[in-house]
């Protein structure tokens, strides 16, 4: 019995030392700085190619303005570029808005939803309205600067690219709450994109906030999934086509600073997370090519990582008479689960005690996700988070 026990214990170390410290370490190391020759386009290019950009917004009085004028102010040519807001039956200024720049911008499209029926069904709405040949999803919060959209269609010129995502800069007015700790976390999901497009041409997922898709491999989403960039991006790589990360496609998003909220939010992508889990998992089958280790690496074994967490606890409790080893492996993984919680609830304003709340509270959000999913998820319609404006 003891021996199962210290098997448990070790391998769950190692699976959770493995996607969050060995697999991100080795890929930045020796993948960040590589950089292949890709065709591309110019700015100079007649051939550059059509664009529509889709944007699904519900109540986003305070960033839609800003969203569209950020997306003609661009170097792309302006002839070239469609815009559609999907509106999901917001109730604050956002139609108004949006039809008061209909009028400065022609190429801006307002599409009503008269009842809230959620992103993804948006999504899959106004692409059945495009015949441009590139599309690029985004959301209303995300602010593009003037190279953003060039930067995300100048490797399209190979028709081995399917998807290419923009590189997300997050920002705050502050380092409060979680600030810091989701933007030091969200830089490093970003430096090991990086590191996939240069080593295999494949991202485990373009972030939904900003990504390029050519037209003909998108998709259509099932209407219950929670997280649709993933399930969007999987289906590309498995028509075997490439999936890049282009680090000079800069664009600039609000970073929530509430941890309640951003618990809410990551309960709601987890919950999605397993959904595509559940969906791609014969991928898992072939774990020994690089599709399969990536996807394990990166995204699986971090999915589950609550639940090494837990395995590694209960079995270093039961092993404690054993070894001190065990003992204090015990002791020390509570102290921190003591000290999240007390962070949590007292606001104990020390970064190292913020990063340390931060993990165990988004593994929390992990499992409480895992459970909604096991449940069966009744809507994928969303409530966005306060805008830090």
């Amino acid at each position: 019995m003891n021996d199962l026990l210290m098997i448990v214990f070790w391998l769950s170390v190692l699976c959770v030392m493995h996607t969050y410290i060995l697999y991100p370490f080795f890929m930045i190391l020796f993948y960040s700085k590589s950089h292949k020759k890709r065709a591309a386009f110019t700015l100079q290019d007649d051939t550059l190619p059509s664009v529509a950009i889709l944007v699904a917004a519900y109540n986003e009085e305070k960033v839609i303005a800003e969203k569209i004028h950020s997306i003609f102010k661009t170097s792309y040519p302006i002839n070239k570029i469609k815009l559609f807001i999907g509106s999901d039956a917001s109730r604050d200024k956002t139609d108004l808005l949006v039809a008061e720049l209909c009028l400065q911008y022609p190429q801006l499209q307002l599409v009503k939803f008269a009842g809230r029926v959620g992103k993804i069904s948006i999504v899959n709405e106004l692409q059945s309205l495009c015949e441009e040949e590139i599309l690029i999803m985004t959301d209303a919060n995300v602010i593009f600067t003037e190279n953003t959209i060039f930067e995300l269609l100048r490797f399209f010129k190979d028709e081995k690219v399917g998807i290419v995502a923009a590189n997300i800069s997050k920002q705050s007015l502050s380092n409060d709450g979680i600030s810091l700790q989701e933007k030091m976390y969200l830089s490093l999901e970003n430096k090991v994109k990086a590191a996939e497009s240069n080593a295999i041409d494949m991202i485990m997922g373009a972030e939904g906030g900003c990504y390029a898709i050519r037209n003909n491999l998108f998709s259509k989403v099932p209407s219950k999934f929670n997280v649709d960039d993933f399930y969007i991006t999987f289906q590309v790589l498995l028509k075997n086509r490439k999936a890049l990360f282009n680090p000079l496609s800069i664009c600039k998003e609000d970073v929530p600073g509430a941890m309640q909220d951003e618990y809410r939010r990551k309960v709601r992508i987890s919950s999605g997370n397993f959904q595509n889990l559940f969906f791609f998992k014969a991928i898992l089958y072939r774990f020994w090519k690089p599709f399969g280790f990536a996807f394990l690496s990166h995204k699986v074994l971090r999915w589950y990582t609550p639940f090494f967490i837990l395995a590694a606890l209960l079995s270093a409790f039961f092993l404690s008479n054993v070894s001190a080893l065990y003992h204090w492996a015990f002791m020390l993984q509570l102290a921190f689960i003591i000290l999240a919680f007390i962070n949590f609830y007292l606001k104990l304003n020390h970064n190292i005690l913020k990063f340390i709340t931060h993990f165990y509270f988004m593994n929390l959000a992990l499992i409480h996700g895992f459970f909604r999913f096991t449940m069966g998820i009744k809507t994928s319609i969303w409530q966005p988070v306060d805008r830090n404006v």
